[in-house]
């Protein structure tokens, strides 16, 4: 009777230990998923009222950043329409002015479910050196000229992007996108 006793003890201690197990390691886990932020949610988040980019090359960075989220996918309407509010917060008011809210969605939108259907995604987005970076005046205007790469990948293939971002400085001081197009890839030397 003893050694049925101690048997049985014994299973209720090794289930106790193994339940304690599982109950602790699926609130670690529950916990762990409850402190995962998604790279939208950390751009969502960004305060860039109070903690703006202070140069054009960090500025086009947080824009990549941006623009890569936006293509992923991942994210419901309402991030979507924040991760908007914070692009828009980089861009120059003559851009805005150009593009209001509604016209920059049109685009993006339709441009995302173009790559969409060709299975694009961008693999890598780099933003030029800091000593790339061109500074210039125009009409009293501080002007920064920002080279960015972006390389693709179409379905099977791969392909390399560059845009060339202008930007202004406003009168608080903030580099802002005024305008972007593609240009060619920069040649290497032993093109």
């Amino acid at each position: 009777m003893k050694k049925a006793v101690g048997f049985v003890v014994t299973i209720l201690v090794v289930v106790a230990i193994l339940g304690g197990y599982y109950f602790f390691s699926q609130k670690h886990k529950a916990d762990a998923q409850k402190g995962e932020v998604t790279e939208v949610q950390k751009l969502i988040n960004k305060d860039l009222e109070k903690d703006y980019p202070e140069t054009p090359r960090e500025v086009v960075k947080v824009y990549n950043r941006i623009i890569t989220a936006y293509y992923d996918g991942e994210y419901d309407d309402k991030e979507f329409d924040k991760l908007t509010d914070q692009a828009l917060l980089l861009l120059d008011d003559d851009l805005k002015a150009e593009n209001p809210k509604e016209t920059y969605v049109k685009n993006l939108t339709d441009e995302i479910a173009e790559y969409k259907e060709e299975k694009k995604t961008i693999s890598r987005a780099s933003v030029c050196d800091s000593n790339d970076v061109k500074y210039t005046n125009d009409k009293g205007d501080e002007i920064a000229y920002v080279t960015a790469s972006y390389f693709i990948k179409a379905g099977n293939s791969y392909e390399d992007t560059d845009e060339m971002y202008v930007l202004r400085k406003d009168e608080d001081g903030k580099w802002k996108i005024l305008v972007y197009y593609q240009i060619e890839p920069a040649q290497s030397e032993d093109d």
